[in-house]
């Protein structure tokens, strides 16, 4: 779960209720001591949300641009215990075109962590080579409404 989560005492109360994964993405940014804090206590149940458009972090649904490199914020909070990531193209997602699989690519290898990837995805064969390019996960939104992808199948 994540969206607007930027208190410990937040996540506490989510993994709590049952939620087996918390997501941070603004808090990364602006508390790293949060995201610190939060993983020392629960680990593995803490993922950082990673946005980027062209390269860089954005932060606050998108809306503010960082001026953060994207690879560089992420070697920076693996530092801080950071053991999976959901990264998002902001620039693809909704748009059934295609991941930007360089980018991907670029992170998985940078960080050698999970790596969930989201956005533009919208066939099998993105699927494979999100695989194939050592992705541990997909969010796949879209293209599931369109049936462009048949969760079967997938």
């Amino acid at each position: 779960m994540g969206g607007g989560i930027r208190q410990l005492e937040t996540v506490e109360q989510l993994l709590k209720a049952g939620i087996e994964r918390v997501i941070l993405g603004t808090a990364a940014v602006e508390a790293p001591k949060l995201v610190e804090e939060a993983c020392r206590k629960f680990s593995e149940s803490i993922i950082v949300g990673v946005d980027a458009r062209e390269g860089y972090l954005a932060i606050h649904g998108w809306r503010q641009e960082t001026g953060l490199k994207t690879i560089e914020f992420t070697r920076s909070i693996v530092q801080r215990g950071v053991k999976r990531f959901i990264y998002t193209d902001i620039s693809r997602d909704g748009t059934l075109t295609e991941p930007n699989f360089a980018a991907i690519f670029e992170l998985v290898t940078a960080i050698r962590l999970p790596v969930i990837a989201a956005g533009g995805i919208s066939s099998l064969s993105h699927l494979k080579v999100l695989k194939q390019l050592g992705v541990e996960g997909a969010i796949v939104g879209k293209a599931l409404y369109t049936g462009d992808i048949n969760l079967k199948q997938a």
